[in-house]
């Protein structure tokens, strides 16, 4: 259970990270803001609470756990957090999507200390992750393999051949995290290919399911908690988020799916999102 302080400054980070994501996206001219500004509380739950065995001081140490961007195009929140993790200086973040920088457009395995995939083509993520829980569950190892998706990205075909083989191998070492933000870049998923009902979906391939709000650092936590404790076979967690969080011109649009700010939009932004770093400042 995290505790009042852990959640206020998981808040303060959250924060942060999401200021972080709008000048970088204003800085790069290009980039996807909905879905990263979307992800910001599950990201920093993952790297900043102490729920996941990683650790920016070792980053590549072999008994950490695995964490796969599968939908990589909202890797300005997978950067932003690293950097607000220690896994690099802040000052690069800047460099986003620019020649010769370490943050491309999509993340590059290894080319960043704690990128664990090459990330690009939806639907490929969930793959990887499993390659990787079938390789610690056969050398006995005891890491967790995290594997992040969007909910767009479930419209290929090629994630439920994989998810009908996590099932098959009951991999619970295995954590598939949902975003489930009901956009995509031409609109909204229940009018694209409806999902639903998704987690019946899920619980038909034997996965367990558990719901919450990607929003609350105390379910997320939780989330993952309970996920740990699942032996019989893999878990997906379906985070409800909202697209553009933090940002309300943003927030619930799937036309910011994978559009940047300009400079007077960014700079509203800012100023909402420094608004709001000095409430939780001061609560």
């Amino acid at each position: 259970m995290l505790s009042d302080q852990k959640v206020k400054e998981l808040e303060t980070a959250a924060n942060e990270i999401r200021e972080n994501i709008i000048s970088m996206l204003l800085a790069a001219g290009s980039g996807h803001s909905a879905g990263s500004l979307g992800m910001a509380d599950v990201f920093t739950t993952l790297y900043l609470s102490g729920e996941v065995n990683v650790r920016a001081v070792d980053p590549w140490n072999e008994g950490r756990d695995r964490i796969i961007l599968s939908c990589g195009h909202i890797c300005p929140g997978l950067y932003a957090t690293l950097a607000q993790a220690g896994y690099f200086p802040k000052e690069e973040l800047m460099t986003l999507r620019k020649l010769g920088s370490r943050l491309q457009g999509h993340p590059h395995y290894r080319e960043l200390p704690g990128i664990e995939n090459s990330g690009g083509p939806l639907g490929q993520g969930l793959a990887q992750g499993i390659g990787q829980a079938i390789a610690g569950m056969r050398d006995g190892k005891s890491y967790r393999v995290y594997t992040i998706l969007s909910d767009g990205e479930l419209e290929e075909g090629a994630n439920w051949e994989a998810i009908m083989l996590a099932g098959k191998l009951n991999l619970h070492n295995l954590t598939a995290i949902v975003d489930r933000n009901n956009i995509q870049i031409d609109g909204y998923t229940e009018d694209i290919m409806p999902l639903q009902p998704l987690t019946d979906k899920f619980r038909a391939f034997n996965w367990s399911v558990v719901e919450i709000d990607g929003h609350n650092f105390r379910e997320i936590a939780d989330a993952l908690d309970k996920a740990r404790a699942i032996f019989e076979n893999p878990t997906v967690i379906v985070a409800h988020t909202i697209p553009g969080k933090g940002v309300d011109f943003m927030e619930g649009k799937f036309e910011w799916h994978g559009k940047p700010p300009n400079r007077e939009e960014a700079e509203k932004a800012l100023t909402e999102l420094r608004s709001l770093g000095g409430k939780i400042a001061t609560e």
